[in-house]
């Protein structure tokens, strides 16, 4: 890769060790958090899965606007350097709170920032490569966003197992492991500052906020003309919550079914080290398969994954689940980054990216808060499980009909 994509690529690094602890340590951490004020497992679930649609809701809220100013000449860069340091902020604020609800407020900033600096990140994309690059060099991103995230989190996990040896409570032992991601996540950034300038852009405006409002409304009549970028938004809606919503809940199921923590927690890290190689491989395919057909194949073994999760009860399972979603999980992500860049206007990459955000991590809102009720509803963690697969299959369809106008 040339310097600046590997400088691109290093984001991915650092967001992506926020991003397992979030899925892995964090979730234990609050339920043991909740615990202590007699919160039963299956509330913690809901509340953590209630949380985690808050931030995805203003991020969906703040995200067209956000894409808007990026396309402005010299904003891209200022602005996803305030959302990351938000991010980092919160990450290792994360350390300070005793209280549950007071957790749960600093993870909802701590992700707000991490999802908004995402819309820049992506928009990025076309800047630092060729159209020609982009699956590959997508793919890059999160292979080595997948493998880079396994140093920061095998040390946290060796601070909070072995808390008890070293001679530290468990609040102090997440403290190091917050300070620990956040630093990394910075330090793994500062390339990117440093040698990142926006290519793409239109002129700066007198009044940039409400130029954004404008702007905005005309990228969605641009949408609704594009019909195959319209269909792809529309899938993407729905797979990808499904994905997300896997992603953010996973601990927190096997927490509430009553799985091992470091079973859980070991597992997750397998995932990482599976979609490394996985990432790659689907990267590699895309010279040789259309990026359409692979994204359909990732689709369709994600709805075996979320069928096979509702009868989820043994330890074995959850980590022959967690290999399944390795084997797809960076595949999915990567291909639907690439495959969006290259149908879209690169001088309207931060807008289309704005709404691309909405439809992905700010549509997750739909999957967790649909779990997390599920589960109170029936007192049964599995049963919101289940409807994670039609998402899969709405998303399916629909992709299908974003083919059908690419090919016409």
């Amino acid at each position: 890769m040339k310097p600046l994509e590997v400088c691109w690529v290093l984001y991915d690094v650092g967001n992506s060790a926020f991003v397992l602890l979030v899925s892995t340590i964090l979730p234990i951490y609050f339920h043991y958090l909740a615990g202590l004020s007699g919160i039963t497992e299956v509330d913690a679930m809901a509340y953590w899965g209630y949380a985690s649609s808050a931030a995805t809701l203003a991020v969906a809220a703040l995200g067209p606007v956000l894409g808007t100013m990026a396309d402005t000449k010299g904003y891209k860069k200022p602005i996803f350097t305030i959302c990351m340091m938000t991010g980092v902020i919160g990450c290792a604020a994360l350390a300070l709170p005793r209280s549950w609800v007071l957790f749960l407020a600093v993870f909802v900033i701590a992700r707000v920032g991490y999802s908004a600096s995402l819309i820049f990140y992506d928009a990025m994309l076309s800047d630092v490569t060729e159209p020609e690059r982009m699956d590959q060099v997508s793919s890059q991103g999160y292979a080595w966003g997948y493998l880079g995230s396994c140093i920061p989190f095998v040390i946290s996990l060796g601070l909070v197992l072995g808390s008890g040896v070293l001679g530290i409570s468990m609040e102090q032992a997440m403290g190091g492991a917050f300070a620990l991601n956040a630093a990394w996540w910075l330090l793994v950034t500062l390339p990117l500052l440093k040698r990142y300038r926006q290519v793409h852009g239109s002129e700066r405006r007198e009044h940039p906020v409400r130029e954004s409002f404008l702007r905005l409304g005309k990228v969605l009549g641009d949408i609704r003309q594009n019909r195959k970028v319209m269909w792809f938004l529309l899938a993407f809606f729905f797979y990808i919550d499904g994905v997300y919503t896997i992603i953010d809940m996973a601990t927190s199921y096997g927490s509430a079914i009553g799985l091992s923590s470091e079973g859980l927690l070991l597992a997750l890290l397998m995932t990482q080290i599976v979609a490394f190689p996985f990432a790659l491989l689907f990267g590699k395919a895309a010279k040789k398969y259309r990026n359409t057909t692979l994204i359909r194949l990732c689709i369709a073994c994600y709805f075996a994954i979320a069928l096979f999760a509702v009868q989820l009860d043994k330890q074995w399972e959850f980590w022959f689940l967690a290999a399944c979603v390795g084997m797809f999980q960076g595949g999915i992500q990567a291909l639907s980054r690439s495959y969006f860049a290259s149908i879209i206007p690169p001088e309207k990459s931060g807008e289309f990216f704005g709404i691309f955000d909405i439809c992905g991590k700010g549509a997750s809102f739909m999957g967790t808060a649909l779990v997390g009720l599920m589960a109170q509803l029936t007192r049964n963690p599995s049963s919101g499980v289940g409807a994670l697969a039609v998402l899969f299959a709405a998303g399916f369809i629909l992709f299908g009909k974003a083919v059908k106008e690419e090919r016409a």
